[in-house]
């Protein structure tokens, strides 16, 4: 089993979600993001410093058991600008603002800005300046939440 399959198994087994697993210097850092679900009544409680804590603690110690070595361990939460991978990231935060980046330009572009209207195991659409564009997941580069600035128009 590889590091980040032990590291989503604990961080799981503990009620949270594993957002991403960054390795920096050959490994030997590692930056888990971890987040919690939503709860029953549809909020969605941040995650904080004693659940960080609590995920640091654990993984401290099952790292070692599995006999993973690493220098530095940074647990946090996911932050405002999310990242999306999977399609469940997609749909659980459908009707929010996102920003995709393509691997390959489509029409001269490779980031769109839009919100996130449906995802599926293919793709994902996204509606950018009143029009629905769908993009398989194999095309994405990278996606994450656009925070609201809390300014109005």
């Amino acid at each position: 089993m590889g590091v980040r399959q032990v590291i989503e198994s604990t961080a799981v087994g503990l009620g949270y979600e594993l957002v991403d697993v960054e390795a920096a210097n050959h490994g030997r850092q590692l930056r888990v993001f971890i987040d919690r679900l939503p709860a029953a009544d549809g909020s969605r409680p941040g995650v904080q410093v004693a659940d960080c804590e609590r995920v640091t603690r654990q993984l401290q110690r099952v790292l070692e058991v599995e006999g993973f070595e690493y220098g530095r361990l940074e647990v946090s939460s996911p932050g405002l600008d999310r990242v999306l991978k999977k399609p469940a990231d997609f749909r659980r935060f459908a009707g929010s603002r996102a920003e995709v980046r393509l691997r390959v330009p489509r029409e001269g572009r490779r980031r769109f800005t839009g919100v996130v209207r449906d995802a599926n195991d293919a793709g994902v659409e996204l509606e950018v300046d009143g029009a629905v564009v769908a993009f398989a997941f194999a095309d994405v580069d990278k996606a994450r939440l656009v925070p609201d600035s809390g300014v109005r128009r």
